[in-house]
């Protein structure tokens, strides 16, 4: 993982801990709690209740290792971020990572993204 994406990573941190903070993470992604939620699977006042959650805690580990591939190939966080929620994906009938880490594809999400990176044109 890149410096860059340590740094940011450590932005999702919560203080203190050795764990992510919803509250953080969907301030970076720019989403509402709510939706952050909703790509965990998790009811949302599972965001403020109980944030060491342990499946709220794995979807953040998901999204960080899709955020961290994107940044391998546009190493300015804010347009790598924009690449996961936004970019439709002709490979995946137009949906964005971001749909694809909702519908538990983050495995494809990640190999799109290596693909990308070592070259691979698609």
């Amino acid at each position: 993982m890149s410096a860059l994406a340590s740094d940011i990573l450590e932005r999702v941190r919560e203080p203190g801990t050795a764990r992510f903070s919803p509250t953080n993470f969907a301030r970076l992604l720019d989403l509402q709690q709510q939706d952050l939620a909703a790509l965990a699977h998790v009811h949302r006042n599972t965001i403020r209740t109980h944030p060491e959650s342990p499946k709220l805690q794995e979807a953040m580990r998901v999204l960080a290792r899709v955020l961290s591939a994107a940044m391998q190939i546009q190493p300015d966080a804010s347009r790598a971020i924009y690449l996961i929620k936004n970019e439709p994906l002709a490979a995946f009938q137009h949906k964005t990572l971001l749909h694809l880490v909702q519908e538990n594809r983050a495995d494809d999400a990640v190999a799109y993204l290596e693909s990308i990176a070592s070259g691979f044109v698609g």
